[in-house]
């Protein structure tokens, strides 16, 4: 049988991954693999606890908290978000998608708190990256490895305030844009800056003690290097273990700002699946959990933006599966993927979890055949 060792070895002997940790859960069965370093050329050995920039696996972990402002009372999924986000109170639409970004109408209806999580507020990114509306997206998300470029959330929110939707609030599902809306909403509800939100209510009570938004000095020895493909073959550095995580930036990203371990991951992962209980302490109603894992979408919004929903849906922070395109594909799997080359599911109906952590960026929206391997071997695993 195909070990996670299997997996790995070929890519590091070829130099195409420095290193990796999975995890691979089912029940009281856990298994953990390393594999390679932290760094090309030296660095230390991989470890359990090494450290990842885990990218886009920080949207579950957003969405958690914006249900737990729910649970509170704090807010409804059907609150218009304008209360707490007055830029974003009279937002206007691009006429058509390729309408050039002053061709615009008034949006039919406000934003709501439902709309961010299930990522169809109307910003974000569809398959087509050359829309006028979309290239006026990009002076806010940056390089997801520089958090320190990015303006602070007040400035941020005033930029956004000006980028036309690309759709109708409620139309189309687009990605990534609305989970940075929903940590400026956490941070403005709660009066607690995004950090010291989750820190409080998540990575306290779950003991995540490797997870968050900068990397300490005494830490930096367990941080890996990243790395991007280069063109014409290899890899180059993207982020030293001193860089861009060296110091908390001014806008905590909750789209793909935290960094993690996956153990830590693992522990959010057990909390889910414990229809948020975990230690005898629940974080979330089990309504939140289940809403968070439960498919939103309808297949006209899958389809108006042809990015990521093959056989996938989406629930509040993350992908549903909602169809066995692939042999890993099992109905209602719930989790995302990471463009530093990370990934993290868990099945409801199982138990079952997994969680890949790489330090090499994606180069587009396909999975990496190192991942689909990963996925093929947690399904064989779990099933």
């Amino acid at each position: 049988m195909t070990s996670l060792q299997d997996i790995f070895a070929p890519h590091v002997r070829d130099g195409s991954l420095p290193g990796a940790v999975a995890l691979v859960a089912r029940g009281d069965r856990v298994e953990v693999e390393t594999a390679g370093s932290t760094a090309l050329g030296g660095g230390s050995p991989m470890a359990r606890d090494s450290i990842f920039r885990i990218a886009s696996i920080t949207k579950p972990i957003t969405a958690a908290a914006v249900m737990m402002l729910v649970d509170d009372g704090r807010i409804a999924l059907d609150d218009p978000v304008d209360r707490w986000l007055p830029e974003i109170a009279k937002p206007v639409v691009v006429r058509t998608p390729d309408a050039p970004v002053d061709d615009v109408v008034p949006a039919a209806r406000p934003i709501t708190v439902a709309d961010l999580l299930t990522f169809r507020a109307g910003w974000g990114f569809p398959s087509d990256f050359s829309l006028p509306a979309v290239q006026a997206l990009f002076g806010l998300q940056k390089n997801g490895l520089s958090p320190q470029l990015v303006a602070p959330p007040d400035e941020w929110m005033a930029h956004l305030a000006r980028v036309p939707l690309l759709n109708q609030p409620g139309e189309a599902w687009l990605y990534n844009t609305c989970s940075d809306i929903q940590g400026v909403l956490i941070s403005r509800v709660s009066g607690s800056a995004l950090p010291d939100f989750l820190a409080e209510r998540v990575f306290e009570p779950l003991g995540m003690t490797d997870t968050g938004f900068e990397v300490p000095a005494g830490k930096l020895d367990r941080f890996t290097t990243s790395y991007r493909p280069r063109t014409e073959g290899g890899l180059e550095q993207a982020d030293p273990p001193d860089g861009q995580w060296g110091s908390l930036p001014e806008f905590p990203s909750g789209a793909g700002g935290l960094v993690s371990t996956a153990d830590d991951w693992y522990a959010f992962a057990r909390m889910l699946l414990g229809e948020g209980v975990a230690g005898g302490r629940r974080l979330l109603s089990s309504d939140a959990v289940h809403q968070m894992t439960t498919d939103h979408l309808t297949a006209a919004q899958r389809e108006a933006s042809g990015l990521f929903t093959e056989g996938q849906g989406w629930g509040f922070g993350g992908s549903v599966d909602v169809a066995p395109v692939e042999p890993w594909n099992v109905m209602g799997r719930y989790g995302w993927v990471g463009g530093t080359g990370t990934a993290a599911h868990l099945v409801p109906s199982t138990g079952a979890v997994g969680i890949l952590l790489t330090q090499v960026e994606m180069t587009g929206p396909t999975p990496p055949a190192l991942m689909r391997d990963f996925w093929r071997y947690v399904a064989a695993e779990t099933a």
